[in-house]
């Protein structure tokens, strides 16, 4: 039952980027949907560490978890175990009417499986994006969502295309038919952009106070993020990042700004090799930034070279040109637009990488992830067919 025609929404969050995609939504709900949504947010403790977690919420200004599920870090079965297990008990107290999830992670996957198992209507923010590789946990889990959630929201039309080409239904129909068997697909625009839109003006402030206390260059450098096992638990594959760095200092003369993911950090700590190469003029590599600084820090690059999802994206939105250290993106739009690169950790391949957008300039960035109102319009759909199927 729907509580004095409210709709209880239970969130879960537990890794950077659903932080920073919540915070639109909560936004939203605070804005212009109060009277009709009540949030509760769980925070599954998957991202444990207080640069990586805490930060976000109080920067963002996203509400206060009601929850924290403080599961920590495990091999994935044990973790998404125990974020089911964990995630089961709140369901059961709260007893919402819908259950609202972010991307891919461990997370997402444990959230959505005790909301099928429930028949709880299943919310999936970033739906469709597709690598069709399973050797990665995140297609796992995005197809695992996709296809049991009740409410699909798409960033783009690369993923409006993967979702039809696996028999979802496109036509949004009026039915009282179940959404646990007649699931909705909408196209709602990337809800990151939301949050870079409303940030940017704000992260110069941010990106000079991180550069005055850091002693970090105002211009002139390339921004690098590295946290994904293919090239952080290999000594040799991050050697190979490692090079790179010193090819662009010393041929390319650009500087090199560093945000050491914690995991990253451990890895070269334990090695005498990569601690070695780590001590290099015009090399800045510094804790890991708040989502705000890494706007400045993007704003203000010449180049961005990561192997996160997130931050290819948030690249293409402040319209850098960036290298993917990947073999293969989800985000295929950004490689299709000309505005992005795989290269892997090869070192080759990022020096070519490099030569190649520091001669060519990049061709455009067309507006293909929305127009930054994803979070209201969900918010709206949400309101729409969730009341229309309690």
């Amino acid at each position: 039952m729907i509580r004095l025609n409210m709709i209880k929404l239970l969130t879960i969050v537990g890794a950077r980027p659903q932080f920073i995609k919540s915070a639109a939504i909560s936004r939203a709900i605070a804005a212009n949907f109060s009277n009709s949504i009540e949030e509760v947010i769980v925070h599954t403790g998957q991202h444990y560490d207080a640069n990586m977690s805490d930060v976000f919420f109080t920067e963002l200004k996203i509400p206060k978890e009601k929850y924290n599920l403080n599961v920590g870090s495990s091999n994935h079965a044990h973790q998404t175990a125990k974020i089911m297990i964990a995630v089961d008990d709140v369901v059961e107290t709260e007893k919402p009417d819908a259950i609202l999830l972010y991307g891919d992670t461990n997370s997402t996957l444990a959230a959505c499986l005790v909301g099928v198992k429930r028949h709880i209507p299943v919310i999936h923010v970033e739906a469709g994006v597709r690598s069709y590789n399973k050797i990665f946990p995140e297609e796992v889990n995005r197809l695992i969502c996709d296809h049991t959630s009740s409410m699909l929201f798409v960033p783009s039309d690369d993923g409006m295309e993967c979702l039809e080409k696996e028999g979802f239904s496109l036509e949004i129909k009026e039915s009282s038919a179940l959404l646990l068997n007649s699931p909705r697909v909408y196209r709602c625009g990337d809800i990151m952009y939301d949050n870079t839109l409303y940030f940017r003006d704000k992260a110069d402030s941010y990106f000079k106070n991180l550069c005055e206390a850091l002693n970090l260059p105002l211009s002139n450098y390339f921004l690098v993020t590295a946290h994904r096992p293919s090239n952080v638990d290999d000594p040799q594959n991050l050697m190979e990042i490692l090079r790179f760095f010193h090819y662009s200092i010393d041929v390319l003369k650009k500087m090199i700004i560093f945000p050491i993911h914690p995991r990253t950090r451990i890895l070269i700590d334990s090695n005498q090799d990569l601690s070695a190469m780590m001590n290099k003029s015009g090399l800045f590599a510094i804790p890991a930034v708040s989502f705000i600084e890494m706007i400045g820090l993007e704003k203000y690059s010449d180049m961005v070279i990561t192997d996160s999802g997130g931050v290819q994206k948030e690249a293409y939105f402040m319209e850098k040109p960036c290298l993917i250290m990947l073999e293969e993106t989800p985000w295929v739009e950004l490689v299709k637009s000309g505005n992005a690169r795989l290269v892997g950790n090869n070192f080759d391949l990022l020096c070519e990488g490099t030569k190649h957008f520091m001669e060519n300039k990049v061709i455009g960035f067309p507006q293909i992830f929305g127009d930054g109102r994803s979070a209201e319009f969900i918010c709206e759909q949400i309101i729409k067919t969730i009341k229309n199927d309690i």
